[in-house]
């Protein structure tokens, strides 16, 4: 038998966090316990799967064919969620090669890119040397793209590999923001290294039809495993009633493995800084569900095509 808390510690109602329950425990000293509820059991069942073991270093690619569906924001939370349940190290690369709103979103105007990374990959033999080109929002790494139009040449495939290859070396996971150009050379090098795949789209006629266009594209260019065990985001800043959302779900639910929903949320529909403490209730929740779907697949062997 595994010697674990659930194995050997007498049975007990779990002491709430929140709601009526947590003020009836503190009100009465601890002397009557209702134990949890269904949300909070599934919100622990939820952080139960995010920390589930990763083997090896897993690389996790956002991508989508169309701009402005979320994918910077999909990426940043899947980054946050991930970072603050797991005990291993995180980080989220901005590889959009035309000035990327990631580190923005995160933690305001970045100090070191990408480029400067680059500048310096062969010295880079330990943590500290790899986190002098990052910012850091709550515990998660962040490497921005270049966003001077002057040093901004074309961030190719050999030099995302390369940038790649350094992270996976001192983080857990690494999640690549990409940009929407899919024959773009670095994109290459991100779909041909992914173990998770992440589309994102939204629930309307464009933006659907673009998240299909996406997986239409992928399963054509080899990566047809991907898109099987890929997780479809759709983002509901922008929708309609008009749209049939149930026949969209049912699309994606028979392209992939996993269909999520992101509620629309005021605070993120600014698109300024991040700050997770904002977003509503529901939102928290369905990152948490994404980032446990994507945990899901934390397991031995490759899902991108190349990894």
């Amino acid at each position: 038998m595994e010697l674990t808390d659930a194995t050997i510690v007498r049975n007990r109602a779990d002491i709430p966090d929140s709601g009526w329950r947590r003020a009836v425990f503190t009100a009465t000293g601890g002397a009557i316990n209702a134990g949890i509820g269904p949300a909070e059991q599934r919100r622990r069942e939820l952080v139960r799967r995010i920390r589930r073991e990763l083997p090896a270093p897993h690389r996790i690619a956002v991508a989508s064919i169309k701009g402005g569906v979320g994918k910077t924001t999909v990426a940043a939370l899947l980054g946050l969620t991930l970072a603050e349940h797991r005990g291993d190290r995180v980080v989220v690369m901005d590889a959009n090669p035309d000035a990327g709103t990631l580190a923005d979103r995160l933690t305001g105007e970045p100090r070191a890119t990408v480029r400067d990374l680059l500048g310096a990959i062969e010295e880079l033999r330990a943590l500290p040397d790899v986190v002098r080109f990052t910012s850091l929002a709550g515990r998660l790494q962040v490497l921005a793209s270049e966003q001077d139009p002057v040093r901004g040449e074309a961030f190719d495939r050999a030099e995302y590999e390369r940038v790649c290859a350094v992270l996976a070396r001192f983080h857990n996971i690494v999640i690549t923001d990409s940009g929407t150009g899919m024959v773009h050379s670095a994109m290459e090098g991100t779909l041909a290294l992914a173990d998770s795949l992440v589309v994102v789209g939204s629930p309307t006629v464009d933006g659907a039809s673009r998240a299909s266009k996406t997986l239409d594209w992928l399963v054509a260019h080899g990566h047809r495993d991907a898109v099987a065990r890929a997780v479809v985001v759709l983002s509901l800043d922008r929708t309609s009633k008009e749209v049939d959302a149930g026949l969209l779900r049912a699309h994606f639910a028979e392209r992939c493995r996993e269909v999520v929903e992101i509620p629309h949320d005021p605070h993120l529909a600014t698109g300024g800084r991040i700050d997770p403490t904002m977003l509503r209730p529901a939102t928290a929740r369905a990152f948490l569900e994404l980032a446990a779907t994507v945990a899901d697949g934390f397991a031995p062997g490759p899902v991108g095509s190349g990894a």
